[in-house]
């Protein structure tokens, strides 16, 4: 206890240097000549005005198309992630980011505090490199005992969730994973279904353009003001963990795997089928961490909104964590009177990582679905990490093709169709701490094909991997719905919870906490 009372005492006196000396830096121009540049120079002057979109449902080939953006740069890497495990994965990326910087690539790498404990001599002996900046987003004053920041709760409770990893302001990658093993296929165990896309053209200097905002905020610290003058032997720790990665015998199955990904040999062979289209980015001004969660100018929801709320036919929302908030909740319900189609897949309380979001969203259910909205619960362990569609490509929901994943999989694909004619694909969840809190990213794309995919994959997949609720007939009552091929079962109390999760999941539901949900 005395320990205890002693670090809460050194982390209330802890506090963020008051004078920053932050170089303001940004995307780099004229990078048409870089390798990137030349080989997409044909397809963008064939498509001019257009940008390039190829959809990265597969875990493993998410994963490969970072390691191959990284090695394909010659001048710039731009990296925007709230998580960066240490990690099999995030081991084998941040070798080749080092290994770009070998090159001469000028790295930016800018992580949000929240999920680097642990990490500070390695995130120092990155930025030791003359090639290599970190800077760290709303960090953390204390650097061990972080759970004792409670002074200063009200700022770092609001965290930067985006996720975009650029190479030489040519091609990026936008979407919901952050990195780490569970992200990319290369943990059995526990493993995230999941979405991002890959762009060049027009949309990539806007992706560039977020980057430069987000970096040059004075909320982003530079990782030098904060952990002081790198180890000596930094590069000799890091040498040491890529070293173990390449011992691991894993770890080594998994870069096997990789080399055998279809994206690999697409590009190897420069015939990635991109689908040329308008795209554009849509994100959070980064001062949304510091000023009012009422400040709806710095937020990206009232665009968001605008566009999935002119609807006409259909709007189909995958988010792994749903609170609507009676706000949300209303919006959905006044688009469904107008005799659109609305259905939603989240994770069912088995498959989810977070149970308080499941509590948040049990709360409107059964509003929902009396205004005719359709509600989908992904079944636990069947968000199929490696699934693809007949394309190969997948899009970020499970799919049918029966190539296994992890035995604990779900749902984190955040990804939203209308109409089968627009989708996003970002970081977006459809809760308040997307909505208010937390800064998020993401790509507006017109794409009839990866819009049909989605609504596709509503009209014949997602019903046999997740339970649909409905009302039962007398409408006071909710009923879960199994369909398998020995057939259809029907459950009258929510699967998987026993009594003491219930217990708990009713105690969470009127907790005053929603808003943080």
């Amino acid at each position: 206890m005395l320990a205890v009372a002693l670090a809460l005492l050194m982390s209330a006196c802890a506090s963020l240097p008051d004078r920053v000396e932050r170089v303001e830096s940004t995307a780099l121009a004229g990078t048409e000549s870089t390798h990137l540049g030349q080989a997409l120079r044909a397809e963008l002057a064939a498509h001019a005005g257009k940008s390039g979109i190829y959809p990265l449902g597969e875990a493993r080939d998410a994963f490969a198309a970072r390691i191959l953006l990284a090695q394909a740069s010659d001048r710039s890497l731009d990296l925007q992630y709230y998580i960066w495990h240490g990690d099999t994965t995030g081991q084998l990326l941040w070798q080749a980011i080092w290994q770009a910087a070998q090159r001469g690539v000028r790295v930016r790498m800018l992580l949000d505090d929240a999920n680097t404990g642990g990490l500070d001599p390695v995130l120092a002996a990155l930025d030791a490199h003359p090639n290599i900046e970190v800077r760290l987003f709303n960090p953390f004053a204390n650097r061990g005992f972080r759970v004792a920041d409670l002074g200063d709760f009200a700022r770092l409770n609001r965290r930067m969730h985006n996720k975009s990893f650029t190479g030489d302001n040519q091609m990026t990658i936008v979407g919901g994973r952050n990195v780490g093993d569970e992200y990319y296929g290369a943990d059995l165990n526990v493993g995230f279904q999941d979405l991002d896309v890959l762009a060049v053209g027009p949309v990539v200097g806007e992706v560039s353009a977020e980057f430069d905002r987000y970096w040059n905020n004075e909320s982003a610290y530079p990782v030098a003001s904060l952990l002081g003058p790198a180890p000596k032997d930094g590069a000799t720790l890091l040498n040491e963990n890529w070293q173990k990665v390449q011992q691991d015998p894993k770890a080594q199955r998994y870069v096997d795997a990789l080399r055998q990904s279809p994206l690999v040999q697409q590009v190897a062979e420069r015939k990635i089928a991109f689908e040329w289209t308008t795209a554009q980015v849509l994100s959070d001004d980064p001062d949304k961490v510091r000023f009012s969660p009422e400040r709806k100018d710095l937020q990206m929801m009232p665009r968001l909104s605008e566009v999935f709320g002119n609807g006409q036919r259909e709007l189909d929302l995958v988010s792994p964590y749903f609170v609507p908030g009676q706000g949300g909740a209303d919006a959905l319900e006044k688009i469904a009177a107008r005799g659109v189609k609305v259905r939603v897949l989240t994770n069912s309380f088995q498959a989810t990582d977070v149970a308080p979001v499941h509590a948040g969203y049990a709360r409107y259910r059964k509003e929902l679905l009396q205004s005719g909205v359709k509600l989908y619960e992904l079944k636990p362990g069947l968000a199929d990490v490696t699934s693809r569609d007949d394309d190969g490509r997948g899009v970020g929901v499970p799919g049918s093709s029966g190539s296994g994943g992890s035995s604990s999989a779900s749902l984190h694909a955040k990804t939203f169709a209308v109409d089968r004619s627009r989708v996003f694909v970002g970081s977006f969840n459809l809760d308040p701490r997307s909505a208010r809190l937390n800064t998020e990213m993401g790509v507006l794309i017109d794409s009839p094909a990866l819009a049909q995919r989605l609504s596709g994959h509503f009209d014949s997949v997602i019903p046999d991997q997740a339970y649909q609720v409905r009302l039962q007939p007398d409408s006071t009552r909710m009923e879960w719905i199994d369909r398998s091929p020995a057939g259809e079962t029907r459950y009258t109390d929510e699967p998987g919870i026993g009594p003491w999760q219930r217990l708990w999941i009713n105690f969470l539901s009127i907790l005053p906490i929603e808003a943080m949900l």
